[in-house]
């Protein structure tokens, strides 16, 4: 697959079929133990962030007062149950994603979302730095309406502030989406297992304004 095909989802007749077997998930969330995958406790709610690496961007989350647990996968593709190695191939049409479970009544999603576009840059498309292809792509997968639209809201609020300081338009692909396939077991909290390992998120040093976004949470 060359470099100009990894900026490009495949088609449906050039995915990769996947396969039924879901990845096997670890029982316990490696810094805190908690659960990675349902069923989690009624009062948390779950999103999925896209970032470029989901080594880094888990990291960001799990570090979060009022996160209740993360865990990486892909998501926002057409093959079932992938292999990091599909993945990378580009012909998934998948995203690197991150999990985020989280109770509302300690972090809001607002908080969630400053830390989603100040984490990363939204702006490069197919790619994020020095990581290329679609599965690098910046994403946020609601899954509910009133996530979806503050996630939209914030995107304007947010682009306003980026032309501002000279940067181009957000690419982020931001829909409703409840499908996520979990990545490899070693994929998961890399970042606890190999606290010097590569990292590979930098945001664009332009603030997102969380006063905006709370009251937008509000309204």
């Amino acid at each position: 697959m060359g470099l100009l095909d990894k900026f490009t989802i495949p088609t449906a007749d050039r995915v990769l079929p996947g396969r039924s077997e879901r990845m096997p998930v670890p029982p316990g969330h490696f810094v805190h133990g908690r659960a990675l995958e349902d069923p989690f406790p009624d009062t948390v709610k779950k999103i999925q962030f896209g970032m470029g690496c989901f080594w880094g961007a888990e990291r960001k989350y799990w570090e979060m007062d009022g996160v209740y647990s993360t865990a990486v996968g892909y998501s926002g593709g057409a093959t079932p149950n992938p292999s990091y190695e599909e993945v990378c191939s580009g012909y998934t049409g998948h995203t690197e994603a991150v999990l985020v479970v989280y109770d509302e009544q300690k972090v809001k999603l607002s908080a969630l979302l400053k830390a989603f576009w100040e984490g990363h840059d939204p702006t490069q498309g197919m790619r994020q730095g020095n990581d290329i292809g679609s599965q690098y792509r910046s994403t946020i997968f609601a899954y509910d309406q009133a996530q979806l639209d503050l996630a939209l809201k914030t995107q304007e609020i947010y682009q306003m502030t980026l032309t501002e300081k000279g940067f181009g338009e957000i690419t982020t692909e931001i829909r409703l989406e409840e499908e996520f396939f979990y990545a490899e077991h070693y994929h998961q909290q890399y970042l606890a297992k190999v606290p010097n390992g590569y990292c590979g998120i930098g945001g664009t040093g332009v603030g997102c304004n969380i006063e905006s976004l709370a009251k937008l949470e509000l309204a």
